[in-house]
């Protein structure tokens, strides 16, 4: 397990519970009642760390490397049912992005998301989830897919932003995006969004034009990162913590400025500190919230889901 900096005195407490289960295996000692002393101490300093974390820590958060991705949600609540399904029918399969069919319980759903490698190799083989146009028009072309059979979709978003190359440029990127944002306004199936780890610019917008937005409880969302918030008001990178303060982030601060519908909890520590409780809850969560929408006359929701989204850009002084 890789530790942040603020997680620091988390890890002393876990090296010391390690130690002393090695003394309790190689000895006679009895050291059961130092563990469960080490382990109250372990408890405590969790809750003061994670009951006060920065919007800077939450984006730290978001990027850990131990953090579960697109594809292992997929993996853990569709089991073997996902149908991964290629290409945009145009120039090439963007490993970016992926997308295809799955079940979760007895309903199949369009599950599209943007997909980070593990490590270096698969880090460039995925572009560090940094999808290019292809990859947009891929997404849309499997929500019409899923619109013509009636099935509904659900977008899983971990992105640092779309492909910013020169031939991404070339081949059209902002247009793919904001055709996506305009196609995704009169899907008449429903469309449930969830942010599980970064959500950045309009390449997290490209595939997060729902009914119902849900955000995991330690990712972000925002139009920029803080890095490169910080790099343009202050011309240096030094600044990251107090642009993520003034960019508000964080899923409190969405769900307040009425960004998103709810917040998905996660476990103490973060969805990687126990990746099956994360998964079984979003799994409930997938389940409740379609349940839901699939009531609602499809023209209405359409509406519903406009008004969500025109309404973001109403402001009273």
């Amino acid at each position: 397990m890789e530790y942040l900096d603020f997680e620091l005195p988390i890890k002393e407490l876990h090296d010391q519970l390690d130690k002393c289960k090695v003394i309790g295996d190689e000895s006679d000692i009895d050291v059961t009642e130092t563990c469960a002393q080490i382990n109250k101490k372990l408890d405590k300093a969790k809750a003061e760390i994670y009951s006060k974390l920065t919007p800077w820590q939450r984006v730290q958060l978001s990027r850990h490397p131990s953090r579960p991705y697109t594809l292992d949600y997929i993996r853990a609540i569709c089991g073997d049912t996902f149908l991964e399904l290629h290409g945009d029918r145009n120039v090439q399969d963007d490993k970016a992005m992926i997308g295809g069919l799955g079940k979760i319980g007895d309903q199949s759903f369009m599950i599209i998301g943007t997909q980070k490698g593990y490590n270096t190799k698969t880090r460039q083989y995925r572009n560090f989830g940094m999808a290019n146009p292809e990859g947009y028009r891929k997404a849309l072309r499997l929500m019409k897919s899923a619109e013509k059979f009636n099935v509904p979709i659900i977008t899983l978003i971990d992105t640092p932003g779309a492909f910013p190359g020169l031939e991404a440029e070339e081949r059209g990127q902002g247009e793919a995006i904001a055709r996506n944002i305009y196609e995704m306004m009169s899907i008449k199936v429903p469309i449930i969004v969830v942010v599980i780890g970064e959500g950045a610019s309009g390449g997290a917008l490209g595939i997060g034009v729902g009914d119902k937005i849900l955000m995991l409880e330690n990712t972000w969302y925002s139009v920029i990162s803080p890095e490169s918030c910080s790099s343009i008001l202050w011309r240096s990178w030094e600044h990251k913590e107090a642009a993520a303060e003034a960019l508000k982030l964080t899923p409190k601060d969405m769900l307040k400025a009425k960004l998103i519908d709810k917040i998905v909890k996660e476990p103490i520590g973060g969805a990687h500190f126990d990746r099956a409780a994360t998964f079984e809850t979003l799994k409930k969560e997938l389940i409740a919230t379609h349940k839901k929408l699939q009531k609602a006359n499809p023209k209405t929701r359409i509406i519903a889901r406009r008004e969500k989204f025109i309404a973001m850009g109403n402001f009273s002084g």
